[in-house]
């Protein structure tokens, strides 16, 4: 079997899954593959699976990955608790070839500026809504990485001072407040699919639990408009699959919220490549020196 000519890979390494998606230079897929992480019992499975991945003949690989990415690019530097050896692994020398490695949020902004809901945008600001509550900030097209990488962790700004702290210590975050990681503690529902479900079937209970959840979001939001200014906030996730049962509560509230100077209003908008932002995002991120200058992309 040929297999098809590609300029670029981009993995992205979920808790759950890998995903590897295989490019031309233009963004057009070529393939595209999903594999197990393999991290339930404590080995790294996925180690293995990345190599094998990136045998492919794509000249440019990109690495997304939770947790802070070295300086140079070349590592996760600080990742506890999940994915065990990820922490301090030189992907390039793992690999045997150059691979560029950053935050699997800062790869998803990153994706979606290149190819999705925010393409050609300048200053966007992104909140993934899922298990926690990730994010990054492009502004005046560059991907804000702060000192230490630490920048766009959006999930947790306080909104609360005297709210409990979250997994960071900061209290009353937005993470806690509509991650599924805390919503069978806040509403007693096992997942938030369950809740929303409760909340489309009429239930008083749900609906309360819900609009409270959506509310902080929408202040959230607010502050982080007046923060970056920026020209759309994209929302990512698999909480987003609520569809009009998170956005039309959520522009209800921001409509209430959101300071508009002379009418002016930041779209509040769903990303469009779902659970591939963060492998194209890696994509672009293994080639961006390649790309940079030649369209109309982020410059990370």
């Amino acid at each position: 079997m040929i297999e098809p000519a590609c300029a670029m890979l981009g993995i992205d390494l979920g808790g759950t899954n890998i995903k590897a998606v295989w490019t031309d230079a233009e963004g057009n897929v070529v393939r595209r593959e999903t594999r197990h992480t393999g991290d339930c019992d404590g080995t790294a499975v996925w180690m293995d699976e990345i190599w094998a991945l990136s045998q492919s003949s794509a000249p440019r690989i990109g690495i997304a990955a939770p947790g802070l990415a070295t300086k140079d690019g070349r590592a996760i530097a600080f990742m506890p608790g999940r994915l065990r050896g990820l922490e301090g692994l030189d992907w390039s020398a793992y690999l045997g070839r150059k691979a560029s490695v950053l935050n699997d949020a800062h790869a998803a902004l990153l994706g979606e500026v290149w190819q999705g809901a925010a393409r050609g945008r300048c200053h966007v600001v992104m909140l993934t809504l899922g298990t926690g509550v990730g994010g990054a900030v492009l502004i005046n097209g560059r991907l804000l990485r702060g000192a230490i990488g630490r920048a766009g962790h959006l999930g947790h700004i306080s909104l609360n001072a005297a709210g409990a702290p979250d997994i960071t210590g900061t209290p009353g975050s937005l993470e806690d407040a509509i991650g599924e990681c805390t919503v069978q503690r806040r509403t007693g529902f096992a997942s938030t699919k369950e809740l929303v479900q409760a909340v489309r079937a009429g239930s008083s209970e749900a609906h309360r639990d819900w609009n409270e959840s959506v509310q902080v979001l929408a202040a959230a939001i607010t502050s982080l408009i007046n923060a970056f200014d920026p020209e759309v906030v994209l929302l990512g996730g698999g909480i987003t699959a609520a569809g009009e049962a998170l956005f039309s509560p959520l522009h209800a509230h921001l409509d209430s919220m959101e300071w508009r100077p002379a009418g002016h209003r930041v779209p509040v908008v769903r990303a469009q490549l779902g659970e591939w932002a963060g492998a194209y995002g890696a994509a672009f991120h293994g080639a961006e020196s390649d790309l940079l200058g030649h369209n109309a992309s982020p410059q990370a």
